[in-house]
């Protein structure tokens, strides 16, 4: 007779397989999620348009998941692909924080609409399970730092487009939790913070700053002035996509029902310092040239990652070893830096 150690029986129920939809799947985060569920032996089904996300992000598991081409926006097919599955990770969404200064309409639309469709899929489809993500701009400018998830929701400016984004979480916070109550046997919320890494897309901190240093070293000394918006002295907490990825597969092992979790890391470096490793990339010494900040950007974010580490949450990848390789996709890709499109559709021509 053969005996099966304890250890075995744990592993075993942790791997339990179940079949997945992951809305926004073509993303950067919800790409790094389909290979890690499809690693860990599930059944993936993504829903996307690539209205921001990019299909060949998921080429290496392109024959082990089901991708559905469509709107998050479209009712009955946000249904159909609720249809069959145990669990969905909602993602879609309109990220970027450029985005939220000029298409807020467009945020609130994809957000708010989206939601709604995934909560009315899950219900009329019977599916019990649902981890949303949310965002660490439901808080703002929180009144404390480092922020753990008990801080206020709050829209300091209702006239500022930049809450569009913000709003639009809020809301999905508030449906989960909610309707969470009464049609879930398990519904999770999840707030992403700072999350990086290659193909992170291109209106972010760290793409902008690596596009603006390559584009400066190349004609410059070893000392390169490199203009930002702020003082450079707003902080920052940035996680590893890997990293992040190691988290929510935590959450969706141990996540309590009703349950809300930061995944980030405890990290706080200011923007300054970001600018300096990248330029220590390209080696040269940049030095910060301040300039106007974006209306409504919180001087400081870091999140207390307190409740996730009691899951067994642990980074492994330092920041400037992260940091290197994000930078190295973006020198190497610098040519596929796409142009915001003229016309309805697409967000980017590729």
């Amino acid at each position: 007779m053969v005996h099966v150690g304890a250890g075995a029986c744990e592993v075993q129920k942790k791997v339990k397989p179940k079949k997945y939809l992951v809305t926004g799947g073509s993303g950067f985060i919800g790409s790094a999620i389909v290979k890690r569920l499809v690693k860990a032996g599930n059944e993936v089904r993504v829903l996307d348009n690539d209205l921001r996300g990019a299909s060949e992000r998921l080429k290496e598991v392109a024959r082990k998941i089901e991708l559905v081409q469509a709107d998050i926006r479209d009712a009955e097919a946000v249904r159909k692909a609720c249809r069959g599955v145990d669990s969905v990770i909602h993602l879609a969404y309109l990220q970027g924080t450029q985005f939220f200064y000029t298409k807020p309409e467009l945020v609130l639309d994809i957000g708010v609409k989206g939601m709604i469709n995934v909560i009315d899929g899950c219900i009329k489809e019977n599916v019990k399970e649902i981890a949303v993500a949310s965002s660490s701009e439901v808080y703002n400018m929180p009144p404390k730092i480092p922020t753990d998830e008990t801080a206020p929701l709050t829209i300091p400016d209702p006239l500022n487009p930049r809450y569009s984004y913000s709003a639009g979480k809020i809301i999905s916070e508030m449906m989960a939790i909610n309707y969470g109550r009464k049609h879930f046997d398990r519904a999770l919320i999840f707030r992403p913070h700072n999350v990086y890494g290659p193909d992170m897309g291109w209106e972010h901190v760290i793409p902008q700053l690596t596009l603006k240093i390559r584009g400066i070293a190349a004609a410059a000394g070893k000392t390169i002035k490199v203009p930002i918006q702020g003082t450079g002295k707003e902080t920052r907490a940035f996680i590893y996509i890997e990293d992040f990825a190691d988290g929510l597969m935590i959450l969706l092992e141990k996540g309590e029902h009703l349950g809300i979790y930061h995944i980030g890391t405890m990290d706080e470096m200011t923007i300054a310092d970001v600018a300096k490793e990248i330029g220590n990339y390209f080696g040269k010494i940049a030095e910060i040239v301040p300039g106007k900040a974006a209306k409504g950007s919180p001087a400081r974010r870091c999140p207390d990652t307190t409740k996730l580490k009691k899951l067994g949450f642990k980074t492994k990848t330092p920041f400037r070893e992260g940091l290197a390789m994000t930078a190295k996709w973006y020198d190497q890709n610098a040519d596929k830096q796409p142009k915001v499109s003229s016309e309805g559709g697409r967000l980017y021509e590729r």
